[in-house]
């Protein structure tokens, strides 16, 4: 049987939990939340990489919708809780399709349903505004997993594209991670700065996730994760999920991606924008300076090491969709995860190594979150600690 063929047999019975897709904020930023004017049932790919019909083929079985927000966002609470009505808006609007899931449980029934499992990560600290209880309510709505850091530090923890602050983690920043462990939240440490994903191993008796990040040592920017921090994910119970964001995988893509950048900002832009009008700035930018391209290959190359260094049942997916300007030749939509499955079988990954990779190993971390949870709920009231208590 070719091996792109059996990926899907495999991805029927074990479809992929990807841990980061961006699709509610292209909303907020397209359409403005307008569900209508991007139906999912629909195709979509003039304006998205994600739509109902690709989610399907590309074997997804639960998915993390990013309720992102920017950090230099005013509001960035309210905002977050905007795009947590989104998401609760589109498992409405699709019932055949999605279903709610907030528990280790939910997501193997939406998978024996023949749904996909939607589950909310926050990407980034800002999000809960300093607050202990504002953790706790985003937990309450539904929110899974948080993001330490976006791009940009915040008061309590350094981010990996930022300037060395705080130093790792503050005082205050450790008591958010003991009580995203006392509430079942899993400590997200995609973005965060080298210190304190270090320092977030110390305090976490959880394990923790990186949601989309690759391999330092394969391609050297500071969102992928360092070869010493893998290691330790054995012992921790986490697991980290490559991403197919070309410039963080592919070497070369870096340097491009920083002069990409730098056009963005000189024109008006955010770089991470990707409205049509910031886009027609990348796509000039590219006819000027032919952009390298990732594939497949240079994916399956950081899982390969990530599995070498942490071993099989410490891996999983988030390609980031709907969050970048660029993807993989083969990954270039949702559809297109049983090409890399197609690769990693070719490259002699197991049947029971795929399974780990594309299931099993995400939601076993998501069920040890929750067995902690109980645990500390036991034996510790929930925090009323301040920065300002802690930081000083």
């Amino acid at each position: 049987m070719p091996s792109i063929d059996r990926a899907r047999a495999l991805l029927d019975e074990y479809p992929v939990v990807d841990g980061h897709n961006d699709l509610p904020y292209a909303l907020r930023e397209q359409v403005r939340y307008d569900l209508g004017a991007r139906d999912l049932a629909a195709d979509q790919s003039a304006h998205l990489h994600t739509d109902l019909a690709r989610l399907r083929a590309g074997g997804v079985g639960a998915q993390y919708w990013s309720v992102y927000v920017r950090s230099d966002l005013p509001g960035a609470l309210t905002a977050t809780l905007e795009q947590i009505d989104c998401v609760q808006r589109l498992i409405d609007r699709y019932p055949q399709d999605l279903r709610a899931a907030l528990t280790a449980a939910d997501m193997e029934a939406a998978r024996a349903e023949g749904r996909i499992a939607s589950l909310m990560g926050a990407e980034g600290g800002h999000s809960i505004d300093n607050s202990l209880a504002a953790l706790r309510a985003l937990y309450a709505l539904g929110v899974r997993y948080m993001t330490l850091t976006h791009n940009d530090n915040i008061a309590w923890a350094d981010s990996a594209t930022d300037s060395p602050a705080v130093g790792g983690l503050s005082a205050f920043g450790r008591e958010v991670v003991r009580e995203m462990n006392r509430e079942g939240m899993l400590v997200d440490l995609s973005h965060v700065a080298d210190t304190t994903m270090r320092d977030a191993l110390d305090t976490s008796v959880a394990p923790v996730i990186f949601s989309h990040s690759s391999a330092r040592a394969v391609c050297d920017h500071p969102r992928n994760i360092p070869d010493d921090v893998l290691e330790r994910l054995p012992a921790n119970g986490g697991v980290a999920m490559v991403t197919f964001v070309p410039k963080f995988v592919l070497q070369a893509a870096v340097d491009w991606t920083a002069a990409a950048d730098e056009n963005m900002r000189a024109n008006g832009f955010h770089h991470l924008d990707t409205t049509a009008e910031a886009m027609k700035v990348h796509r000039a930018f590219e006819e000027d300076n032919p952009r390298p391209i990732a594939t497949v290959s240079t994916v399956a190359d950081h899982l390969d090491h990530m599995r070498e260094v942490a071993g099989i049942d410490h891996l999983g997916i988030g390609g980031d969709y709907d969050g970048t300007a660029f993807t993989p030749a083969g990954l270039d939509d949702v559809s297109g995860y049983p090409n890399l499955i197609a690769e990693l079988l070719d490259r002699g990954w197991s049947s029971t190594d795929v399974t780990k990779l594309t299931w099993q190993n995400a939601v076993r971390v998501l069920g040890a979150a929750e067995d902690v949870a109980r645990d500390l709920r036991s034996r510790r009231a929930p925090s009323h600690a301040t920065l300002e208590q802690l930081d000083g």
